[in-house]
């Protein structure tokens, strides 16, 4: 390799390695988790308040609202964070693939002749 190919892909190691440094995916998935939790909590809630009434009163009615709001919420955020996931799999792929290029990988390279 060239001195100029090599400091391409240095900079191309430096950009993705930026760029992977900061992990969206995880970041979604505990919004996404953290949003079932509470839908499961308050729409336990929900329930029990449907189930001890003759008439639905409206806290229940706001507790359902919210139920179904916070579960829609969770599955977008899950679905938004398998995407991110995705990419960000074929980005340390790459990063991986550039480290092995550049021979940053082999322990015998760095050495010095």
């Amino acid at each position: 390799m060239n001195a100029e190919t090599q400091q391409n892909l240095h900079e191309q190691l430096a950009r993705l390695q930026e760029a992977l440094s900061t992990r969206q995916s995880t970041l979604l998935f505990a919004h996404a988790g953290v949003s079932f939790v509470l839908a499961f909590i308050l729409g336990g809630a929900t329930g029990k308040l449907f189930w001890d009434s003759a008439r639905a009163p409206y806290v229940a009615w706001l507790g359902l609202a919210v139920t179904l709001g916070l579960a829609v919420y969770g599955l977008m955020r899950y679905r938004q964070g398998r995407t991110v996931l995705a990419d960000e799999l074929v980005r340390y792929e790459t990063m991986l693939e550039l480290r092995r290029r550049l021979g940053l990988d082999n322990p015998t390279a760095l050495l010095p002749r």
